[in-house]
C-alpha cells in the first residue's frame, strides 16, 4: 500500500497513546508502520532531499499537528502524552481527524496563522497540496523549480557554439574536483583527425592520469546509441587511453547504457539531464536567487544533562 499521508496518520498515532502512558516517539513510528503493514522499502523511502525518512516525518508532522490542537503533549524529550483533550476526541469516536477536523480549537488556528510584523497582515498556513506535509510541500516545489531550470539550461547550451560546450565541460569537471585550475587542467582537441576525442583533463592536480572527452551537443531528439560509444572506445584505443567521459545533451539509448567494454577501458555516460542536474550542484551558469533554511530545534540544546 502507499505511504500513508500525515493527515491519515493523525488518528491512529493518538489512539496509539489512548491509554495515558507516555511513549517513545520512534517506538510509535515503528509501530504504525507495522499496524500499516509497510514494506522495508516504504520504511526506508527518502523525502527528495534524501535527508529524512518519508514515513517518520509524516508521523512527526502528525504529532506536531495534534499537539499543537491540543490534543498531545510532550512531557520529556521525544516522548508524547495524550492530553484530557486529546481523549475527549476519542470518546467521540470521529472517523477521522484531518485538518478540517483540528479548525475547531483556537490554539491551532493561531498555529496556522502568523502576522508579519510590518504590517500586521495575516498569512495562512497554505499546503498546496493536503496530503503533502508542509516540509515535503517545500520540497515538491524546489524539485520543480529545479527541473525546470534544468531544462533551460540545456535550452541555452544547445543553441551555443560547439566549442562553448566544450569549454563548458572541461569547468564542469573542474568544479567538480578534476584538474586543478581551468589553465592547466583541461585541453580542448576538436580538430579534424581527433578520432572523435573532444578533449583531455587530468585525473588529479598532479596529472598523474588523463580522461579524455566526447562532448556531442546534440538536440534531445538525436538519442545517442551504442554505434557511438563503440566509437569513442575505439578512439580511447587509438590514443592508448583507458579512461573516458561521454557528454551529450540529449540521452543515452538503452543499449548504449549497458554496454560494458571487455577491455580496462573505463567510461562514463552523462546525459543531458544528469549535465544540468551537475551544473546547478556546482553553480555553474547559475546564480543564487534566494535561500531558505528549515530548521529544526537542537535537543542537546536543551537536555538538562
Amino acid at each position: 500500500m502507499p505511504i500513508p499521508d500525515y493527515q491519515t496518520l493523525m488518528l491512529p498515532l493518538l489512539k496509539l497513546v489512548a491509554d495515558g502512558q507516555e511513549y517513545k516517539f520512534t517506538g510509535l513510528v515503528d509501530t504504525l508502520s507495522e499496524s500499516f503493514k509497510l514494506t522495508e522499502e516504504e520504511r526506508t523511502e527518502l523525502l527528495p532531499s534524501g535527508q529524512t525518512f518519508t514515513f517518520g516525518s509524516r508521523v512527526s508532522w502528525a504529532r506536531t499537528y495534534l499537539k499543537k490542537a491540543g490534543l498531545l503533549d510532550s512531557p520529556k524529550r521525544g516522548t508524547i502524552l495524550i492530553t484530557p483533550r486529546g481523549k475527549e476526541v476519542l470518546r467521540q469516536k470521529p472517523g477521522q481527524i484531518n485538518v478540517a477536523f483540528l479548525k475547531q480549537y483556537p490554539e491551532f488556528l493561531e498555529f496556522q496563522n502568523t502576522k508579519k510584523p510590518e504590517n500586521g497582515e495575516i498569512v495562512p498556513d497554505i499546503i498546496i497540496n493536503p496530503q503533502q506535509t508542509p516540509e515535503e510541500t517545500l520540497e515538491t516545489a524546489y524539485l520543480s523549480i529545479r527541473r525546470s531550470l534544468a531544462q533551460d539550461l540545456i535550452d541555452r547550451i544547445i543553441n551555443l557554439p560547439p566549442a562553448f560546450f566544450e569549454k563548458l565541460v572541461v569547468e564542469l569537471l573542474v568544479r567538480m574536483g578534476y584538474g586543478g585550475s581551468i589553465k592547466d587542467a583541461g585541453k580542448a582537441i576538436g580538430k579534424s583527425g581527433d578520432e572523435g576525442i573532444d578533449g583531455t583533463i587530468k585525473e588529479d592536480k598532479l596529472g598523474l592520469d588523463i580522461i579524455y572527452l566526447q562532448a556531442k551537443r546534440w538536440k534531445p531528439g538525436n538519442i545517442v546509441g551504442r554505434p557511438e560509444i563503440h566509437k569513442f572506445i575505439g578512439a580511447l584505443a587509438g590514443q592508448g587511453a583507458k579512461k573516458g567521459i561521454f557528454i551529450t545533451t540529449s540521452s543515452f539509448t538503452r543499449e548504449a547504457l549497458e554496454f560494458v567494454p571487455r577491455n580496462e577501458t573505463k567510461i562514463v555516460l552523462i546525459d543531458g539531464e544528469q549535465l544540468a542536474q551537475l551544473m546547478i550542484d556546482y553553480n555553474l551558469g547559475v546564480t543564487v536567487q534566494q535561500v531558505f533554511e528549515v530548521k529544526r530545534i537542537d535537543n542537546d540544546y536543551f537536555s538538562e544533562e
